[in-house]
């Protein structure tokens, strides 16, 4: 796509490797929304244009279609760049209406392992950030039971998440979360950055547990 006069001087604003998100906020600010503007964006395949793309998309315009070819798009990218570009879109526009965040609730199963894994990252932050998840905690137990240790790394970690926050916000869960960290053992030998919380689902409940309940 040939960009725009528009597009091209919001592009030589983020073009450089140097931009922080911060600068992306900022620039997206006074835009607010803008759709057309963000599919031009979207068109240069770049990391830094397709992070304001998602802070700028009209949710009214992400369908189901439109929202697979954004994905189909993502697959030039590495992991560490399409979990970033993905995760602003979730919460910035998916998480903002009944209709998008009824599709997000839908892809536990759906073919794409990138859209299966926001199912599961949207449960695990519903429940860390204290809002009132749907009642299906059950339900996930049972999946995450069955099919933690074999899933797509891509949403494996997103599963593991969950899982440990379902036992931070709901106790009654932990004993259990707790023994599935440790039978599957995923992450148990992961090297952690001194002052990280570790994603072995033992101590990151532990830990996590501890901050949430602290006096």
């Amino acid at each position: 796509m040939t960009l725009s006069a528009h597009a091209q001087d919001v592009y030589a604003q983020i073009s450089e490797p140097t931009t922080k998100l911060g600068d992306l906020k900022k620039l997206a600010k006074p835009i607010k929304k803008d759709h057309d503007l963000a599919m031009e964006l979207w068109s240069t395949g770049q990391f830094h244009p397709r992070m304001l793309a998602v802070l700028i998309m009209d949710k009214k315009r992400l369908t189901q279609e439109a929202i697979d070819q954004l994905v189909t798009d993502l697959q030039d990218h590495g992991s560490d760049e399409r979990n970033r570009i993905t995760e602003w879109l979730m919460a910035n526009q998916l998480m903002k209406s009944k209709k998008t965040t009824a599709l997000l609730t839908s892809w536990q199963h759906h073919p794409s392992p990138t859209l299966r894994r926001l199912f599961w990252y949207h449960q695990g932050r519903l429940r860390w950030t204290g809002q009132t998840p749907p009642d299906n905690t059950p339900d996930l137990l049972d999946s995450l039971t069955k099919d933690l240790a074999t899933a797509d790394p891509e949403v494996q970690w997103a599963m593991n998440f969950t899982a440990g926050w379902i036992a931070i916000y709901d106790p009654t869960y932990r004993d259990q979360c707790i023994a599935l960290g440790e039978t599957v053992g995923l992450y148990r030998d992961e090297k952690v950055a001194r002052g990280c919380t570790p994603n072995y689902l033992p101590e990151f409940i532990r830990i996590q547990a501890a901050k949430v309940e602290a006096p």
